[in-house]
């Protein structure tokens, strides 16, 4: 059972790592809300993204890592002698253990015709719910922190734990339900709002609402009426919501503002593409009613046009040059508060407030096909300090960039008529392939690009419009894209299978990559500006000595120590190293343990180090990180120290660096603070692990790994260190990404459309 002397020893975790200052200004520009102060940052049921919701712990994070202004959401359900308590939904066995405590006891009851069958609250006492235990009700995510065994909270315990400044509201679902069955919603929410001041009460209930109005203090408790689907009914009006849309003159006679999806205000196509924003935030504010938008998640379906970016989401409701949301109702406070406070108001050439730099991988390969003209030109739009290009060969002696020797991880060859060349060659991979050295360039040419999609099999696609868009490069193309660029300081050229192409195929592409760089002008170039990437020290040792550019070693392997000997030997061939995520700080079921000796042992000899790879997808982060690609950048640029970040989405680095929290010493707000590896995973019961959590001896990269002879490099690839099996990575929902991804801080034009002046089904 939870133990409140144990819990605040989490709280005291939380008040190391982030210090509790007044958040960084909002600047100069106004915000476009109804009052003209900063949106809402509404904590549905706390931080309900990471601990149960309506939790002691959700709660207490949502104050300790969001903007002091935060307002703690309860959805308020009532027991059977009438005490109120908070649960964010009418079925118990959604969010608590009640099915295993109670197993008897499931009821049935009619909503809206339909016969509903689960365990409700107003069939036991409160003294019955208090032996009940708060678990994660989405499946998505991790259920490792029910091992705190928080107990359901009343309205009182949760309006008790609110900091100074944090604000209340009081979500009122069913009171029509309740009412049916002796219970009255009405005279708890008057009683308690004697002893405690509530901000906000809202409900989908007109005549709810219409009473509430008539009796409590409009002065210090603002009513919001909750829009739900279009086309569902309101009990009391008997009209869809989508006809109660565009009657804003009558919800202001007991309203002070709508709660609403956010579709309302940014439509969807079925394609899960943006369309032209609604101008319901306009018409609302000029009926004096303010505008919240709910469903805001780091880890499920959003519009492909925020590239799995959660701030680009909220970026586009709070400040878009156009209108702002009065609020926004968030599972992952941290995430508004940070878009709020340190992301909005961003000029476009605004300085960088940190400095490393920032790496793609086969461009900006989360937004088009890698390695494509599109994927370049949209890296160097987003803010890419360094391009990449992985060079392969063609049959014909044509270096050209793709991210993958096998054609088939990038293109569509395997549905062409070139698919009958597909070989396994053990040297470079244990399954078969169609390699790049099977087809002549003008063949190569042919095929169309594919988008790689790392998490397909979680329901996580990469923008499905640009998944066949652009075309292939030579290795000079993209040298002379890379020189044009008046934004980027440098390339990165990648060479793999040096020496199984030489030997196997007689094409020299370590030789070919010196000849582009001379052609296209480098020679002479500032050796900062061209860096050579390979895993093979004898191709890099080769290159030091004939010619002077940036060598940089990638180690290949997940480690957690390097052999003295191992630095020694790197130090004769190269400037700069690579190495895996896993290789800085170490997890166990996407929790983080702690940190490896790898980055600052490798920064004290003089290395620059650059981290892959970065993704939005939130599976591919450690549950430490809230879903956040910022919140995981924050604490590897910050706290390991990285001398460069390698990505697939260079836009959310770009932005990262620019964002007006850092640099701010002790003042940095805690939504700004990075993360310390193991605070979680303290608050875990070992048996909630599916393996011991201690952790297995560390890898430690030795002088025999690094110091390899052509001979030995060409070896089957069965002993390189696979990828970590996505498998544990956080769990999914069905999120997508971005087409032409636009910019959402620029909106349409309103002379570009008259569409609907409301959202309408």
């Amino acid at each position: 059972m939870f133990c409140p002397r144990d819990f605040a020893s989490l709280l005291a975790a939380f008040l190391l790592l982030y210090s509790l200052v007044t958040p960084a200004s909002a600047g100069g520009d106004r915000w476009r809300t109804l009052d003209g102060k900063p949106p809402l940052v509404i904590a549905r049921g706390g931080f309900s993204g990471l601990f149960p919701d309506s939790s002691l712990g959700a709660y207490d994070l949502a104050s300790l890592t969001s903007v002091p202004d935060v307002v703690l959401w309860c959805d308020v359900q009532l027991t059977k002698d009438g005490a109120a308590i908070c649960s964010p939904d009418i079925k118990l066995e959604n969010s608590t253990d009640i099915s295993k405590i109670f197993k008897n006891q499931v009821k049935s009851y009619d909503f809206n015709g339909v016969p509903t069958r689960g365990w409700f609250s107003l069939d036991f006492t409160w003294d019955d719910l208090s032996k009940v235990i708060l678990t994660q009700g989405v499946h998505t995510r991790s259920s490792k922190l029910d091992t705190n065994k928080f107990p359901i909270l009343t309205v009182e315990n949760m309006t008790a734990l609110k900091q100074p400044g944090n604000g209340i509201w009081l979500n009122v679902q069913y009171d029509a339900f309740y009412t049916e069955h002796g219970l009255s919603m009405t005279d708890y929410i008057l009683r308690v709002s004697k002893g405690v001041v509530i901000d906000y009460i809202s409900s989908p209930e007109v005549d709810f609402l219409k009473t509430i109005a008539q009796k409590s203090n409009s002065k210090t408790t603002k009513l919001i009426l909750r829009f739900q689907g279009p086309s569902d009914v309101e009990p009391s009006t008997k009209q869809t919501y989508g006809s109660l849309i565009n009657q804003l003159s009558f919800i202001r006679k007991f309203a002070s503002g709508i709660l609403v999806p956010k579709e309302y205000i940014w439509p969807m196509d079925a394609t899960l593409y943006l369309q032209h924003y609604t101008y319901l935030v306009r018409d609302a504010h000029l009926a004096g009613l303010q505008v919240f938008a709910s469903d805001f998640y780091n880890d499920v379906p959003f519009s492909f046009n925020y590239s799995y970016d959660p701030i680009g989401e909220y970026l586009s409701f709070m400040y878009n040059g156009k209108f702002s949301a009065d609020g926004v109702l968030s599972d992952f406070p941290i995430t508004a508060s940070a878009a709020r406070e340190c992301f909005s108001h961003l000029r476009k050439e605004a300085k960088d407030r940190l400095h490393f730099l920032i790496i793609t991988r086969n461009g900006a390969s989360g937004d088009y096909p890698g390695c494509t003209d599109k994927a370049y030109e949209k890296a160097i739009a987003d803010g890419a300090n360094v391009i990449d290009c992985s060079v392969q060969m063609s049959k014909d002696g044509i270096p050209f960039c793709l991210p993958s020797i096998d054609l088939k991880e990038s293109t569509t060859v395997a549905q062409s008529a070139h698919s009958k060349l597909a070989e396994t060659i053990p040297e470079i991979k244990n399954d078969s392939g169609i390699f790049t050295f099977s087809l002549t360039w003008s063949e190569i040419q042919t095929l169309t690009p594919a988008m790689s999609s790392p998490y397909a099999s979680f329901e996580l696609p990469r923008n499905p419009k640009a998944n066949n868009v652009g075309k292939f490069l030579t290795l000079s193309d993209f040298l002379a894209l890379a020189k044009k660029s008046k934004s980027i300081s440098g390339v990165l050229i990648k060479i793999e299978n040096a020496d199984y192409l030489k030997e196997k195929q007689k094409l020299d592409v370590t030789e070919e990559v010196v000849n582009a760089l001379n052609e296209g002008g480098y020679e002479n170039e500032d050796p900062e500006k061209v860096m050579i990437q390979s895993s093979d020290s004898h191709v890099l040792k080769k290159l030091k000595e004939e010619n002077k550019y940036k060598l940089v070693y990638k180690i290949e392997k997940n480690i957690t120590d390097i052999a003295d000997s191992a630095i020694d030997d790197m130090q004769t061939f190269a400037e700069a190293t690579v190495v895996e995520k896993n290789s800085v700080y170490t997890d166990d079921l996407l929790f983080l343990t702690g940190s490896t000796k790898v980055v600052p042992k490798l920064r004290s000899a003089g290395f620059d180090v650059y981290i892959e790879v970065f993704m939005n997808e939130f599976v591919s982060q450690a549950w430490d990180f809230f879903s956040d690609a910022s919140v995981e950048l924050n604490s590897y640029v910050q706290v390991a120290n990285a001398s460069g970040i390698i990505t697939e989405f260079p836009l959310t680095a770009d932005r990262f660096k620019k964002n007006k929290c850092l640099k701010m010493g002790k003042r940095t707000p805690h939504y700004m603070n990075p993360v310390t590896p193991g605070t979680f995973l303290k608050r875990i019961a070992p048996e909630y692990f599916d393996s011991p959590t201690a952790q297995p001896p560390g890898t430690v990269l030795t002088e025999s790994d690094v110091e390899k002879t052509p001979s030995e490099s060409v070896l089957t690839k069965s002993d390189v260190a696979e990828p970590p099996d996505v498998a544990d990575s956080p769990g999914v929902a069905e999120s997508p990404d971005v087409a032409e991804p636009p910019d959402v801080a620029q909106p349409p034009d309103e002379s570009e459309s008259n569409e609907a002046e409301a959202p309408s089904a």
